[in-house]
């Protein structure tokens, strides 16, 4: 296994029906139209608050990552939810978190300009966590665009949740705000989800659908792979590292109607701790590639095969040429 990085173009498998680059939701009969409205709808807040297991639960498929790590998500990640009210394309974005590192500004920056550009806010707290700095600072982005917000007061269902606190937070830093816009929810357990749903079209305007009924996220087949194999790797490794590393598709193809063939470095900053994520034996990276490869079978319509190294790039996280391609 080389530690040196290569920037070898990954191909992409060709589009159409047989490559699926979307996806696509499975056919189910005799469901409704989908209905007039649409929005893009921004989903703000701490990391670890809940914002990848709302969409990936109001998707009905894994879009984004959920771990017990915070700021998990890099990208802004699109899911796409279509009812008879309408279509609700969702936009996963990093968790805000106050450092003045260069990938977490640009996480920051990533978020800032989803909020401006969609056409409502999903703003998530964490009701089982005090509400500091951090969620002041969230507080004071969305403050401007409080029209087009719909809070949701996540993680009801702990033991350690305070609603109270929350709703104290809400009254302070959102003085007037919609009752009717508050929902309280717990997105784990999909209770109040679709209360949130209906919120947030009440707020859609009429508008021609921006993806076909069919799909369920955007997001291309190379990104999704990277994307599952960084979860299979953040959910088994030690809780500093998994911001250490990123996932880089060096080659893809479709060898057949049926089979794409991928080839993936996980990438690291530093020689020890590549030893980490190969492991003794190298079992650590087996079962990041075994989880990987069944995660991708419950996914795509055709056999994945996957060659996964794990390679060093130092200090790639102070690197704009790498965080340019990461963060898409």
């Amino acid at each position: 296994m080389s530690d040196t990085t290569q920037d070898t173009p990954a191909t992409q498998p060709e589009t159409g029906p047989k490559a699926g680059p979307k996806a696509v939701a499975p056919e189910l009969p005799d469901q409704p139209p989908v209905g007039p409205k649409t929005a893009l709808v921004s989903i703000v807040g701490r990391p670890s608050a809940g914002k990848s297991t709302f969409l990936n639960t109001a998707s009905g498929e894994q879009i984004s990552i959920v771990s017990a790590v915070p700021q998990t998500t890099r990208n802004a990640i699109r899911g796409i939810v279509n009812t008879s009210l309408g279509q609700l394309v969702f936009v996963d974005t990093p968790g805000l978190h106050i450092s003045d590192k260069k990938l977490n500004l640009r996480l920051t920056k990533t978020a800032e300009d989803q909020i401006k550009d969609s056409d409502a806010i999903l703003y998530i707290i964490d009701t089982t966590r005090d509400h500091g700095d951090e969620e002041k600072l969230i507080a004071s982005l969305v403050a401007p665009y409080a029209d087009k917000t719909v809070i949701a007061l996540n993680k009801r269902d702990s033991a350690q949740s305070s609603l109270k606190k929350a709703q104290a937070f809400l009254a302070e830093t959102f003085p007037g705000f919609d009752e009717k816009r508050i929902v309280e929810m717990s997105a784990r357990d999909d209770q109040g989800v679709n209360d949130v749903l209906k919120a947030l079209y009440e707020l859609a305007p009429e508008a021609p659908h921006l993806y076909p009924e069919e799909f369920y996220t955007d997001q291309e087949v190379d990104f999704r792979i990277s994307e599952i194999i960084r979860g299979e790797a953040m959910n088994r490794l030690d809780e500093e590292l998994p911001h250490a590393l990123y996932v880089r598709i060096e080659d893809m193809k479709m060898a057949s109607e049926k089979k794409l063939k991928v080839r993936a470095s996980l990438c690291v900053e530093r020689d020890s701790q590549k030893g980490i994520v190969i492991g003794k034996g190298a079992a650590m990276i087996k079962q990041i590639r075994v989880a990987s490869l069944k995660k991708c079978a419950e996914i795509f319509p055709y056999k994945v095969e996957l060659d996964l190294q794990v390679k060093v790039d130092k200090n790639w996280r102070q690197k704009d040429m790498v965080l340019n391609k990461i963060l898409r």
